[in-house]
This record gives structure tokens, C-alpha cells and sequence, in this order.
């Protein structure tokens, strides 16, 4: 057997693997009565953010650019004063 293809194969059987636990972990936050948001399956690299989440990084986003325009203020500033 050919090694590149039983590493495919592995892949492959790992993914299906993945999906299944996914559901299953499902059934069960829904049995519980926790929300449940199954991820949708074709979205390779990217992590799911619930909209509290992303309000949490929008906010810490804007301090960081803030931040950041107010130091390149104050350098312009001191360029400006220096000459």
C-alpha cells in the first residue's frame, strides 16, 4: 500500500470521525438544554464566532486601534517639535 495513500485515507476517515463526535456532542448540549450551534461543515480555517464573541473582539479592536493612532500622534508631534 502506498504511504501517501493510506495517509489520505486516514485523513479522510479522521473527518468523518470529527464530524461524527461534533454530532454527537450536539445531541447532547441539546439533551441538557445548553444552545447548541453546530459548526458548518466546508469552513476550513477559520474559527465560528457567536455574536458575543465578536462583540468582545470588535471592543478590544477599537482600544488597540485607538492606541495605536494616539501613539502615532504623539511621535508626529514630536517630529513636528523637533524639527
Amino acid at each position: 500500500m502506498d504511504i501517501i495513500k493510506a495517509i489520505e485515507e486516514l485523513r479522510n476517515q479522521k473527518a468523518r470521525l470529527d464530524e461524527v463526535i461534533a454530532r454527537l456532542e450536539a445531541l447532547t448540549l441539546k439533551r441538557s438544554g445548553q444552545d447548541v450551534t453546530v459548526p458548518v461543515k466546508g469552513r476550513r480555517g477559520r474559527k465560528y464566532m457567536d455574536p458575543k464573541e465578536r462583540e468582545i473582539v470588535s471592543q478590544r479592536m477599537k482600544e488597540y486601534w485607538a492606541k495605536r493612532r494616539k501613539a502615532a500622534g504623539k511621535a508626529a508631534r514630536a517630529a513636528a517639535a523637533g524639527g
